[in-house]
């Protein structure tokens, strides 16, 4: 279950994705314009302390781009790479905002999900002390086999990024993480996953893509 705040939020994550994103090398769309937030999908952390959020935009007339980001409410000791900015949240105070990619929360979050078979999580919003449940705007869901051996997060030290055409490629230990950044006609994963002994897939769908799109390729390399 993924708690979220009625909160007022310095910048929004609009802003955030609108300044930011067109500075990234998997950036295909408009800059200059402000970002259009399609979905989103979010993972819990076994550990309650972070938050971890997937959100689908497209800039202008671009393609959809996904972009994982991780809120905490410390900065993340070795990750200042990843850190994109922080962030007034009015209920949770200050927030350090990541890219998820480098993050550990998020990687053994979405491994989980492809390699046993998860979902996104569950949205329960607090209003006046009250849970409500919201509507996910995007659905996902893994390939692995449910009730599958999971994995633990990796180091910060372990992590190295390197950025293919439309994704982001992360390797963490015996981890091989592909998070396609261009949700075009292409399907960038398919190439990526030649070389992986095994590997699963996290799909989902949301309003404007009604079939399933493959969106994380997550690898057990061989020894």
């Amino acid at each position: 279950m993924a708690l979220l705040h009625k909160a007022d939020i310095t910048p929004t994550k609009i802003d955030l994705l609108t300044s930011w994103a067109p500075t990234q090398p998997w950036f295909v769309g408009e800059a200059g314009v402000n970002v259009t937030n399609l979905a989103a999908y979010r993972f819990d952390d076994p550990e309650g302390q972070v938050g971890i959020e997937t959100l689908l935009i497209t800039a202008g007339d671009g393609p959809v781009l996904q972009v994982p980001v991780t809120y905490r409410d410390a900065p993340l000791a070795g990750a200042e790479t990843s850190l994109i900015t922080t962030m007034q949240h009015s209920v949770l105070g200050e927030r350090w905002v990541y890219d998820a990619t480098g993050d550990p929360a998020y990687l053994a979050a979405v491994a989980n999900a492809a390699l046993t078979g998860g979902r996104q999580a569950e949205l329960n919003v607090e209003i006046d002390g009250q849970l409500v449940v919201r509507e996910p705007t995007a659905v996902v869901a893994g390939s692995g086999t449910l009730g599958s051996t999971g994995v633990t997060p990796p180091a910060v030290a372990e992590i190295s990024i390197h950025q293919e055409p439309g994704a982001t490629t992360v390797t963490a230990g015996s981890l091989r993480i592909v998070v396609a950044r261009v949700l075009g006609d292409a399907d960038v994963l398919a190439n990526l996953a030649a070389d992986a002994a095994t590997h699963e897939v996290l799909a989902g769908t949301w309003a404007e893509q009604p079939t399933l799109r493959a969106l994380v390729l997550v690898a057990v390399l061989a020894d």
